[in-house]
């Protein structure tokens, strides 16, 4: 019940964020491997991008990629979530005092991340190759031009088999490693004070929203980074083995983004994914904490 309520939750955060993170996918790959001031500039910033896809690709656009990203979320989310919440309620992340320690908090939250990022990898790709899709005089980054998930997953299958599938899994973990500890660590910790000071009534559903919101901030400063390269090795062009041919790996991403982009070429986008994450820590981490609290009080 913990891993179906966490998905379910995550998935109710999708429906809302997905506009942002279709928005957030564009502006990563945006002028990918281009110094500053070298290319057109199709989205100048989140509003704008809003309108120039409502505008060109059509108001339904913006909606891309909602299939593999509800999938996508319930899987890692209620793995992660799930795995998460029962080691909580087992008192693995509490000391002999009683007390949250923030190490054993981060280090449950990094591996619970690392467990459903990695089995919900395959969905991510298709997620991100299909939110790049757009009309040729807005495209940047690869173009797959997929026709839905199923037919994206059927066609890597066949042409590069089960190994092509997972491909850029590796690379994409840290970012769910720093996301996922960050997130979960700092939600704990927040709500843990909070109501040690009794800001909140106890039990009120004010201390898990204003917990959600620190996290948010949080984990956008610390995760943009690895999210901007986790995007494109996930999108890049392959060979016919399946192999990568714009970046070796995460470190070789990392490397050329920050050559040829600069320091601001690793936070590109980073607007759209605070109003992405921000919202969707926010709705995904209350809703977990909500539906939790209403099965353990009048369920089990």
């Amino acid at each position: 019940m913990d891993f179906l309520m966490s998905g379910l939750a995550a998935c109710g955060a999708c429906l809302f964020t997905n506009p942002l993170e279709v928005v957030k996918t564009r502006m990563q790959l945006q002028g990918e491997l281009r110094a500053p001031g070298t290319y057109q500039r199709h989205y100048r910033n989140v509003f704008h991008a809003f309108i120039t896809i409502g505008k060109v690709d059509g108001l339904a656009a913006l909606q891309k990629g909602l299939a593999p990203a509800l999938l996508y979320q319930f899987l890692m989310n209620g793995i992660r979530l799930g795995t998460y919440g029962l080691a909580e309620a087992g008192g693995y992340l509490h000391t002999a005092e009683g007390t949250l320690s923030p190490v054993r908090s981060a280090a449950a939250g990094a591996l619970a991340g690392v467990m459903g990022a990695y089995l919900g990898s395959p969905i991510y790709m298709v997620k991100t190759h299909l939110q790049a899709q757009a009309a040729t005089e807005i495209a940047v980054g690869h173009q797959y031009n997929h026709q839905g998930m199923f037919q994206a997953l059927t066609k890597i299958g066949q042409k590069h088999g089960l190994v092509g599938l997972w491909r850029g899994a590796l690379g994409g973990l840290p970012r769910v490693i720093v996301g996922s500890s960050t997130q979960l660590c700092t939600f704990s910790s927040t709500k843990d004070l909070m109501t040690q000071w009794e800001i909140f009534p106890p039990q009120s559903w004010k201390v898990a929203l204003a917990a959600a919101m620190v996290s948010g901030i949080a984990v956008v400063l610390a995760m943009t980074p690895f999210d901007v390269v986790s995007t494109r090795l996930y999108n890049q062009p392959t060979d016919a083995q399946g192999k990568g041919l714009m970046y070796r790996g995460l470190l070789d991403a990392l490397l050329q983004t920050a050559r040829t982009e600069g320091i601001f070429g690793m936070y590109k986008g980073i607007g759209a994914s605070y109003f992405r994450l921000g919202p969707h820590t926010i709705l995904s981490l209350f809703f977990w904490d909500q539906l939790r609290t209403v099965y353990y009080t009048y369920i089990k």
